[in-house]
């Protein structure tokens, strides 16, 4: 009809048609989302053959196959429980320099802690946002060893086990916040991560300036600091710090980039130390070292090829900073440089290294014993 091409609201593109197929909804909901876990990693399928606990509705599905199976004369479709690894390893494997550094000649973590998490679906939090630390063991042993806590979650209709009394329990005396969400909410909350339906809200941790860890230490009889050169593994900083509280150091440093921070791992593995151990992050680790250096403390290096031996360190008796290298390269060139010392652990097997936490625990130890004979 003449006319029609200049009415008003007339479309101007062409209208799209649905989506081809029955699948092109869902298809369209998962962009972006990432694969899916496989059937035997997911604990609500009847073929999961994970680690983790096995959910109540997942062994009634597989009971319930079974019996299909012997009434058919077949075999059950069924997954295994406890026969695949479902996280990423129970702890890692740092590798450190023989005799003594914290990295190995060319080794490589063999692992990565926490739980398994679907490809592409774990969220990214901010560097101040409250951390949510989840799965039933580790935040039972959060609440155990003191970690802070601002809100426990707990999803509707989680299986109660022992675990789960005790964290709520533990939850409920210490006057945290405990909320009741459904499953979904928590799954969005942890991005991805198998939570085992419990969530442990834990605030971001308050470091210490450093030039009041500083002179803090410089006020002791024996000033001892230790220092981190890229140690990445939140397990290896949490077992370092530990190591200070129970050997006297006054306080620990970290570099505020390409290094591991204080996360609830990192809490839970120092036991409660880093509530009485200050910790403080810098913004270059070498000048800091000079910043010691200046202020009278001799500052050593772990490393394997150490020009001294540690049972020959005479420094270990006056103001001292341990500086440990990272899991899989040691100490930095910078770092290296500034040192006063490189310092060695004698070994008398040909183990290719010591793990970062173990080789600065036992300098530590040895520093602690060289100033206990001199007093």
């Amino acid at each position: 009809m003449p006319g029609n091409s200049q009415r008003r609201g007339r479309r101007l593109t062409p209208k799209a048609g649905a989506p081809k197929g029955t699948g092109g909804k869902n298809r369209d909901s998962l962009a972006g989302r990432g694969k899916t876990l496989p059937a035997d990693e997911r604990p609500w399928h009847k073929a999961y053959s994970g680690t983790e606990k096995l959910p109540q509705r997942t062994a009634w599905k597989q009971d319930k196959e079974r019996r299909a199976a012997a009434e058919e004369g077949r075999a059950p479709k069924i997954g295994q429980p406890g026969t695949k690894d479902t996280t990423w390893g129970k702890g890692t494997k740092g590798v450190g320099p023989a005799r003594g550094g914290a990295a190995g000649r060319g080794g490589k973590p063999t692992g990565r802690g926490g739980p398994r998490v679907a490809p592409g679906r774990k969220s990214n939090p901010t560097k101040d946002s409250p951390e949510l630390l989840v799965g039933r063991n580790p935040v039972l042993e959060s609440l155990r060893a003191q970690v802070p806590a601002t809100a426990l979650y707990t999803a509707q209709g989680i299986d109660v086990d022992d675990r789960v009394k005790e964290i709520v329990r533990t939850a409920a005396d210490r006057g945290i916040a405990i909320l009741e969400i459904s499953r979904a909410e928590l799954d969005r909350m942890t991005g991805g991560v198998l939570h085992q339906g419990i969530g442990l809200q834990v605030p971001p941790f308050a470091y210490e300036s450093f030039e009041d860890l500083m002179a803090a230490s410089l006020e002791q009889a024996a000033p001892l600091l230790v220092a981190l050169d890229g140690v990445t593994d939140p397990r290896n900083l949490g077992a370092v710090i530990r190591s200070a509280a129970a050997f006297g150091a006054q306080g620990v440093f970290v570099p505020e980039r390409r290094a591991a921070g204080i996360t609830a791992t990192a809490w839970r593995t120092s036991a409660g130390a880093a509530a009485r151990v200050p910790v403080a992050q810098v913004t270059n680790l070498t000048r800091s070292l000079k910043a010691c250096k200046d202020a009278g403390f001799v500052v050593v290096g772990l490393d394997a090829d150490g020009d001294t031996d540690l049972y020959d360190l005479a420094a270990a008796v006056g103001p001292l900073v341990v500086v440990v290298g990272s899991e899989g390269r040691g100490l930095s060139r910078l770092v290296g440089e500034t040192c006063d010392l490189t310092v060695s652990i004698p070994m008398i097997s040909e183990v290719e290294s010591l793990n970062a936490s173990v080789a600065a625990a036992v300098t530590l130890a040895e520093v602690a014993r060289r100033r206990a004979s001199e007093a």
